[in-house]
């Protein structure tokens, strides 16, 4: 039928021969009693389908489908079943046309039209699944720009001869050679091995942060076993899906074990503080922690290298695990609730300083956010000042007295207020200066 020529190139006289072939087919179908009957079994199981899906699939929905307000892991399992409802209808006409396939086959002892026409309903299944049913962003990607050009060459009967041409096709690297299939396997396993992966890990976290009964550091640590432990499964699962002996990474392994022995050594040295910082649970998630450099914050996230404090003011701090190690950290939260401070003030020569310490403390006392116990509050005289006479103030709270709470300036209030009703004055500096000779005259 079609004339081909020397000059053509090969990708092109490759195109017309299957052209050639499925005008020869088409043409074998349509003038044959068997196709036609193929064709009318393949209307009568699609129709079959059709009636079966509007008659019971919306009773199985009612049934199935969870209340509004219902939660639970069974609820999930229903929920989960019932996003595939609208596979009933290709699934069935597939399961039908199986069906018909084999009584054409012992009639007619051929079925290549019923059998189109099943991996055509296959084909309207999974599109059916990637347009209604999936929808994270990443799988639906993966399943327009593979499942689908995968599912119509396989209903087109050519996905056999391209999985046999890509096997034939190899590329190396070094002494390793892989065929094309191989790699585009390894490609699809493995960015569903890591999204399952990445997957379960976030479900595991989430599972391990509703035991309020682990400290915060053993849950920490059940979230990076588990992270590790899920991704190294997935890793090793990939390389045996790809073929690979994994004895051929040895030599890979000693080169990773010289990087870490040169230029590795901090990235190693903070992952290893950051395990000994779980397993002793000195800092976790949620502290509020003061640096040696001076830095202060809540402990929002710890990673392998490094742990993430937001300060008062939103700022996030990025400190490297071996710190908490090595240098000295104040972890305010790990020692308790109660935390101690005290509000410094002054108050005139002129006053009775006697009378101070019992107005202030009662003052104090009166602040809801001020506690009873451990201690009362306690105000001391420190010294004299140049100014005046300074006394400090200490007071037991509940949490830390940062941005989020500031407790000691409504101290300070309440000190103020107190003095004034008092008529106790706050001093403002003096300065006495001695002018020795005469003035000047005008």
């Amino acid at each position: 039928m079609f004339e081909f020529s020397n000059d053509m190139p090969p990708f092109v006289q490759t195109v017309l021969g299957y052209a050639e072939q499925g005008i020869e087919l088409a043409k074998s179908w349509l003038l044959s009693p068997a196709a036609w009957s193929q064709f009318a079994v393949l209307i009568v199981a699609y129709l079959a389908a059709r009636f079966i899906a509007r008659r019971f699939v919306p009773r199985i929905d009612t049934i199935v489908r969870p209340a509004k307000d219902a939660e639970g892991m069974i609820t999930e399992a229903r929920l989960f079943i019932v996003q595939f409802l609208p596979l009933a209808l290709p699934l069935l006409a597939y399961v039908l046309t199986g069906i018909g396939e084999e009584i054409t086959r012992s009639i007619f002892g051929s079925g290549a039209v019923i059998a189109f026409g099943k991996r055509v309903f296959l084909l309207l299944a999974a599109r059916a699944l990637v347009k209604d049913i999936i929808k994270d962003p990443f799988l639906k990607l993966l399943g327009r720009y593979v499942l689908m050009p995968a599912m119509v060459l396989y209903a087109l009967g050519l996905l056999d001869p391209a999985i046999a041409k890509l096997t034939a096709t190899e590329v190396g690297i070094g002494n390793i050679r892989f065929s094309v299939m191989s790699l585009v396997r390894g490609a699809i396993a493995g960015a569903l091995l890591f999204w399952f992966g990445r997957w379960s890990t976030g479900q595991s976290r989430s599972y391990l942060a509703r035991q309020e009964e682990l400290r915060p550091a053993t849950r920490e640590l059940a979230m990076k076993t588990a992270e590790l432990f899920i991704f190294g499964a997935a890793f090793l699962l990939l390389m045996n899906i790809m073929g690979i002996n994994l004895s051929t990474l040895a030599v890979l392994g000693g080169a990773i074990g010289v990087g870490i022995g040169f230029g590795l050594q901090q990235i190693a040295s903070n992952f290893i503080s950051g395990i000994i910082l779980l397993l002793e649970g000195q800092a976790t998630v949620g502290d509020y922690v003061e640096l040696d450099g001076g830095e202060a914050g809540t402990i929002v996230k710890m990673t392998a290298r490094a742990a993430i404090l937001e300060t008062w003011d939103g700022k996030w701090i990025v400190v490297p695990n071996e710190h908490f190690i090595t240098t000295r950290v104040i972890n305010y939260s790990d020692s308790g609730a109660a935390k101690r401070y005290e509000a410094p003030f002054s108050v005139s020569y002129d006053t009775d300083i006697n009378r101070v310490p019992d107005i202030i403390e009662a003052a104090v006392a009166k602040l809801d956010f001020v506690l009873a116990e451990p201690d009362g509050p306690d105000c001391e005289l420190r010294g004299f000042g140049d100014s005046g006479v300074d006394f400090a103030v200490e007071f037991w709270v509940n949490g830390i007295d940062d941005g989020r709470n500031k407790f000691t300036p409504q101290v300070l209030f309440a000190v103020w207020n107190a003095l004034r009703d008092n008529g106790i004055e706050i001093p403002y500096p003096h300065r006495v200066v001695e002018i020795k000779g005469t003035l000047p005259t005008s």
